[in-house]
């Protein structure tokens, strides 16, 4: 009876695959039944970029003489037009929350026995302004924290860290605007949270790095071990 219902539900999924189909998130191709979110040409083809691999790699150097970072990497390189942005938009904009668990967990697998990565015991995601994450109904960086957290097997403390003030968006500013724009809006709620812990800070995508500088340094004077940068993308200039 149980193989009869088994071959049942497999044949109603594939009528609903055939009205519905579920999509690659990244190619918009119709998914095999053993494929989930990416189809298996877009996973290999998406360009990691071994970062956390290379302790001197552009997005750590892009910190040195900011602010005391211990490491910094990114899952993937992001360019205008790529497959990276179609993830990235759809995290954000298309009510695609489950994007951010998943890269968060594929990520996590990788840093998890790779050191400085394996000695974090808390991350902590870059928080939103409260109206805007009530707006979008939820912090698209918060669930690549949570990815992170579960495959990690280190606390989550997604409040943690709280944003003080609504700020404007950063999409045209240079990087001294952005940094003029972000650096008092960042504190840390519960000193007592993270105090003396390695921190993994993580974020969506890091551009210039204003918003992640500000948010290390809330969590350094509060008290944090160390601080360790982790983020989905980086911008085509790293």
């Amino acid at each position: 009876m149980g193989r009869f219902w088994s071959v049942l539900q497999a044949q109603a999924d594939d009528l609903i695959s055939l009205v519905y189909p579920r999509l690659c998130l990244a190619c918009r191709r119709p998914l095999l039944r053993h494929e989930k979110y990416l189809c298996l040409l877009c996973r290999y083809e998406l360009p990691e970029t071994g970062y956390h691999l290379d302790a001197g790699n552009r997005v750590a150097r892009h910190f040195w003489g900011r602010v005391r970072i211990e490491a910094a990497a990114s899952l993937y390189r992001f360019s205008s037009g790529s497959k990276v942005q179609k993830l990235i938009h759809a995290l954000k904009y298309e009510n695609r929350p489950e994007i951010g668990d998943m890269l968060g967990a594929y990520y996590g697998q990788q840093l998890r026995d790779t050191a400085p990565w394996a000695s974090a015991r808390v991350v902590v995601p870059v928080p939103l302004h409260p109206l805007k994450e009530h707006r979008r109904g939820y912090n698209q960086s918060a669930r690549f924290a949570r990815g992170l957290s579960q495959s990690m097997g280190i606390a989550l403390r997604t409040r943690a860290l709280e944003r003080i003030s609504f700020t404007e968006t950063q999409t045209r500013k240079n990087r001294q605007e952005r940094w003029e724009n972000v650096r008092s809006v960042f504190r840390v709620k519960d000193p007592l949270s993270i105090r003396g812990s390695g921190i993994l800070l993580a974020d969506d995508v890091v551009t210039t790095g204003s918003t992640l500088e500000a948010c290390a340094r809330a969590l350094l004077d509060a008290g944090a071990g160390r601080v360790m940068v982790v983020t989905i993308a980086s911008a085509s200039h790293f």
